[in-house]
């Protein structure tokens, strides 16, 4: 199982079992770690260094290497989860939807990128 797949069905299983807490952004951590490790397997057998570098250059450059669609969605979730993984004072925490959305935008990202 690689990173980024093991790191999507800890989020899974936390957004399954949902409740009151810290689970929005613990869920939100592990999905923008799923996304950043399916990045970096991309970038090591498309372009090795580029995921050495921060994940604006990457996802700049993934409109390069990929189609636009995948970087643009690639960037939107990465963008929405950093949003999400920060506590905002009069911001609510992300719902379960939005954060499953996220989640599944970030699996087909996966898909695409293998």
């Amino acid at each position: 199982m690689s990173p980024c797949t093991r790191l999507l069905a800890d989020a899974d299983s936390l957004l399954r079992t949902a409740g009151q807490g810290l689970w929005p952004r613990a869920a939100a951590f592990l999905i923008r770690m799923a996304l950043e490790a399916c990045m970096s397997d991309f970038w090591l057998r498309t372009q090795p260094g580029v995921e050495d570098c921060d994940m604006q250059a990457q996802l700049l450059c993934l409109t390069g290497y990929h189609d636009q669609d995948t970087a643009r969605l690639a960037a939107r979730a990465w963008a929405a989860l950093s949003a999400a993984c920060h506590y905002h004072g009069y911001e609510l925490s992300p719902t379960v939807g939005e954060l499953r959305t996220l989640y599944i935008e970030v699996r087909a990202l996966a898909a695409r990128l293998t």
